[in-house]
């Protein structure tokens, strides 16, 4: 892969929608380069899909983060539902390792934030927790 291969992937993932004409235009290479180009990075494996954002994937919460849990004897089955029907829990999932279950948070004010750290740690059976802030987002 070189630099105008490089060029043409940050293209698509601008405007995955854009035409063969007009990222020839934007890269200032013909539509046929383009073309093979994109045919020998899909064939290669550089590119691995191609995909949608949809307006829920476009998250307008200002302060986002990652909860993860320990969660004492069985009772991971009873919180996930409990964290399923908070609405600045955008999703959970359970995992192996050192903890039992991820929530993914968002909210609009780090105030808001904070507050569902502290409702979530109260819940019966977490035992240990950690929050990683989320910065920034690349797709």
């Amino acid at each position: 892969m070189d630099k105008l291969d490089g060029d043409l992937i940050a293209s698509l993932k601008r405007n995955g929608r854009a035409s063969l004409s007009e990222l020839a235009a934007e890269l200032g290479i013909t539509r046929s380069t383009v073309r093979v180009r994109l045919d020998r990075l899909v064939q290669g494996g550089e590119i691995a899909g191609f995909t949608v954002l949809t307006r829920s994937d476009v998250r307008p919460d200002a302060v986002r983060g990652l909860m993860m849990l320990a969660i004492a004897g069985r009772g991971a089955e009873k919180t996930m539902k409990q964290l399923q029907r908070m609405p600045q829990v955008q999703a959970v999932h359970s995992t192996n390792g050192t903890w039992d279950l991820v929530a993914e948070i968002g909210t609009q004010t780090l105030e808001q934030f904070d507050e569902i750290l502290f409702a979530i740690r109260r819940l019966e059976g977490v035992t240990r927790s950690e929050t990683n802030l989320l910065l920034s987002t690349r797709r």
